[in-house]
């Protein structure tokens, strides 16, 4: 049935047909648009919580990038690219058949937390670049869709080894992690690391190597990554323990405190002055070196090489002392 008009639209219509206007009358208001939400997959995590794991992956992204670019002597950048959470389906059906997948135990000790197992996959472009180039080649990438051989296994087992064990600095601070490479599987179809319809969070880390983008992934079961995250979650705010610094702040206190008891060579400089290696060799006792800074102008103080402060020369209670007029910048 149709709306009925009101009578302010009744006359605007009458108007605009006197007034020659032909222009239609919108009489509907305008609808705000509705977002779908599967209730099918409802997401576990906070946007605090989310932004919690991007901090964890991007610290683990800059130590990624370090340790590719001096075992390949490869310039290599590794960035976060996106935190997903998933079907362990939806993930599984969009590898390769034949993919390096490490099976990985994070190792943390908690009476709560009952397994932290998760799985750490190199898409195939990055995996032959790397073997390439460890066996003595250029780190070029041909697609194959092969299984790969014994010696190909091998060389990644000590290197997927390595991005395990990088994972408790990227934890450091969050929580106490020993991860260990329980495994290295290649055919993707035959694993099974969860239950077909179980929600992950999947972590996408891009990497650069000559121009060439390719994939890291890491999957956790969301239950497993709620669990883990409780632990903290309560401890942080925006990264950071609620009442005590993080391990971070705390080892920079420890520097600048170790620091701070150093001991600096500390010199009052009168002036500079060029003597020939002729004048320098015919110095002797009571030789007087003119210099050009006025007695009036002050006097740079040295902290090593550094000038940090200028002022006067005197004495106090029957030594020499230097007087601060001002601070320098530099």
């Amino acid at each position: 049935m149709a709306d009925t008009l009101t009578q302010e639209q009744i006359d605007a219509m009458l108007s605009s047909v006197l007034a020659g206007d032909s222009a239609p009358l919108d009489t509907h208001e305008e609808k705000e648009e509705i977002k779908e939400y599967d209730f099918r997959t409802p997401k576990k995590f906070t946007k605090e919580q989310i932004k919690i794991l991007e901090r964890i992956f991007e610290n683990y992204s800059r130590h990624l990038s370090s340790y590719i670019t001096g075992l390949l002597r490869l310039y290599c950048k590794v960035s976060l690219a996106s935190i997903e959470e998933q079907k362990y389906f939806e993930f599984s059906n969009a590898l390769p058949d034949y993919t390096i997948m490490g099976i990985v135990d994070l190792g943390i000790e908690d009476d709560d937390i009952e397994e932290s197992n998760a799985v750490l996959q190199l898409s195939n472009s990055l995996t032959f670049t790397m073997i390439d180039r460890m066996l003595g080649g250029k780190g070029t990438y041909e697609d194959a869709d092969r299984d790969f051989t014994e010696i190909e296994i091998n060389v990644m087992r000590s290197i997927v080894e390595r991005f395990t064990s990088l994972m408790t600095e990227a934890w450091d601070g969050y929580v106490e992690t020993k991860p260990k490479l329980e495994s290295i599987e290649t055919n993707s179809r035959v694993i099974s690391a969860a239950d077909a319809d179980e929600t992950m969070i999947i972590v996408a880390m891009e990497v650069t190597i000559n121009d060439s983008k390719s994939v890291v992934s890491f999957c956790m079961s969301a239950i497993t990554m709620d669990q883990i995250m409780k632990k903290f979650s309560a401890k942080f705010s925006s990264g950071k323990r609620a009442g005590s610094p993080t391990k971070e702040t705390e080892r920079k206190e420890n520097l600048m405190s170790t620091l701070s008891q150093s001991e600096l060579t500390v010199t009052a400089v009168l002036d500079d002055t060029m003597l020939t290696l002729r004048d320098v060799l015919n110095l002797q006792v009571n030789d007087i070196i003119p210099l050009h800074k006025p007695i009036t102008e002050n006097v740079q103080l040295k902290v090593g090489s550094t000038c940090w402060f200028d002022g006067k020369l005197g004495t106090l209670n029957g030594k020499k002392a230097f007087r601060i007029d001002n601070i320098l910048k530099n």
